[in-house]
């Protein structure tokens, strides 16, 4: 196995943590419980009128009736009262296209659901967490902008200069403490804490877990997403309470306000760019220019790359 690394010359340290773990081969199998339980939070969470049925009497059960989505999607009740008790045999592609048309599912919710039948076929092995030579050059080029390359399950794999004064300096922490979802809802020693201070605290949370729910379909033979999800559910209320919800959708904000030790709160852009080919994404964040908060980007510029200050470590 390769071991962690990371350059440290210098301003260009390339930060980089690479550790891909054991994998084991995925059968591809139809994952019944899970797509059950998705199955019936997406019906409970429909009304009659939201798919143009009368609402009629007094319901005992939110939601839609197994039969209303049974209708909707032109397939027998029975079957799709299997399919939510886990019973039921793999489900064809017109069977789940009803089926996504009948709950009125997201791109992502459908996805999602497809996985969770076994089609198309899941993603096998650990998620990719090499980031390729230009993206890592392309942090150090980036003027004014603080950057970081995250990968599936929220590490941290890369970041620049500005990245270490906005947020902090992630080479001084171990490869473990760098997953940004571990910090959100295990890393806080304070009740209430925000992650680096930033207004969406409580937004973030519940994309992470959106997230996580699709990277764990995506991945399903990754013993180290398997082993974050279980930590995570294991140690926070919160995160178990989320992850019932079988929420897979998301709308990341476009702009939040961090809490910074030496600028005090400054107000940045948020854009996340999708590295297709890795499954990773490039986190950017800006300020307007001629802006007070882009002077306090500026400030952090210089001071997240001196080695002397208290923040950063010198290696």
């Amino acid at each position: 196995m390769e071991q962690p690394s990371h350059s440290t010359t210098g301003r260009n340290r390339h930060k980089q943590y690479y550790d891909p773990g054991p994998s084991r081969e995925d059968d591809g199998v139809m994952d019944r419980p899970e797509l059950a339980a998705f199955l019936r939070s997406r019906r409970q969470r429909l009304r009659p009128e939201d798919v143009g049925l009368p609402s009629g009497p007094r319901r005992r059960t939110p939601g839609l009736r197994r039969e209303e989505v049974a209708v909707l999607a032109h397939i027998s009740t029975e079957y799709y009262v299997r399919l939510e008790q886990g019973r039921a045999p793999r489900p064809s592609a017109g069977v789940l296209a009803g089926i996504s048309g009948a709950l009125r599912l997201t791109d992502s919710e459908s996805d999602h659901m497809h996985a969770l039948a076994g089609s198309p076929p899941a993603s096998s092995g650990t998620h990719n967490r090499v980031v390729r030579p230009s993206i890592l050059a392309l942090l150090e080029r980036l003027p004014q902008t603080a950057g970081i390359v995250m990968s599936a399950a929220f590490e941290v794999l890369a970041w620049n200069d500005l990245a270490v004064g906005l947020m902090e300096d992630f080479s001084d922490l171990s490869p473990r403490d760098r997953n940004l979802a571990r910090k959100a809802f295990l890393g806080n020693e304070q009740p209430g804490a925000r992650l680096y201070g930033i207004s969406d605290d409580v937004e973030f949370r519940h994309n992470v877990v959106r997230e996580l729910r699709s990277v764990v379909t995506r991945y399903p033979s990754d013993p180290l997403v398997a082993d974050l999800v279980e930590e995570l559910r294991d140690g926070s209320h919160d995160f178990a309470r989320l992850w019932e919800r079988h929420d897979v959708a998301s709308s990341p904000a476009l702009r939040k306000t961090f809490r910074n030790t030496v600028v005090g709160e400054i107000t940045v852009d948020c854009d996340a760019l999708t590295l297709t080919d890795a499954d990773q994404h490039l986190m950017l964040y800006t300020a307007q220019l001629g802006s007070a908060d882009a002077d306090k980007l500026a400030l952090l510029a210089v001071v997240g790359s001196q080695p002397i200050n208290v923040d950063d470590v010198s290696n």
